[in-house]
């Protein structure tokens, strides 16, 4: 039996308008953000779902509930695992600050290795995929997630190609892991405004590994 998941980014932020690190900090959709929630879930709606779940983030549990909603999935469940990535020092500093604080790619105090979040992501989306097999559920959670999932099935995507606030990326459970089925599934292409920022832009961090991996 084959488990859909589908990751959800959340939807914008303050912080991330103004190109803020927010990682674990618990910052609050503003209202594009709702709205991109909402085109999410209007184009989730075209699909058939067994269940919703969450990082436990203020802005991740508030696209899920938008979502949630308009599929009447009942309340997201939370899935502490699937919070953002810690940025340590970095969080709560601009673009510009951490360039100026942290030249020449320097390792940030606190922060969280990419293997440390593929670690408990996966974990949690194989133990999700075991407990209910053969179903299509849906986890709103974070642009580095979705990163570090894409890097753990070694998704062949163009890394200069952002994941955007509300957008849809589909894998299935097959041989005992996991394979994208659709970087920006064709049912949420509409949920992308053209000119909308992925998280490489919207964090520095994030994008000097893409282009040291790169």
């Amino acid at each position: 039996m084959t488990t859909l998941i589908y990751l959800v980014r959340h939807g914008e932020t303050d912080w991330n308008q103004v190109h803020r690190i927010q990682g674990s900090s618990d910052i609050p959709l503003n209202d594009n953000g709702r709205a991109q929630a909402s085109r999410a879930g209007a184009l989730l709606a075209r699909r058939s779902w067994d269940g919703i779940y969450s990082s436990p983030l203020g802005r991740a549990m508030e696209t899920a509930t938008i979502i949630s909603d308009r599929l009447d999935l009942g309340d997201p469940t939370p899935l502490p695992s699937m919070v953002e990535r810690h940025y340590g020092e970095a969080e709560g500093l601009t673009n510009d600050e951490v360039a100026e604080r942290y030249p020449s790619y320097a390792p940030v105090p606190g922060r969280e290795s990419r293997e440390e979040v593929i670690a408990r992501v996966m974990a949690t989306l194989s133990t999700l995929a075991k407990e209910r097999p053969g179903e299509h559920l849906i986890v709103a959670t974070h642009g580095g997630v979705i990163r570090a999932t894409l890097l753990a099935v070694g998704a062949d995507i163009d890394r200069s190609i952002p994941i955007t606030n509300g957008s849809i990326h589909s894998f299935r459970r097959i041989d005992g892991g996991f394979q994208l089925l659709a970087f920006n599934d064709p049912i949420e292409v509409a949920s992308v405004v053209p000119g909308d920022e992925g998280i490489e832009e919207q964090n520095v961090i994030e994008g000097r590994e893409e282009k040291v991996a790169g």
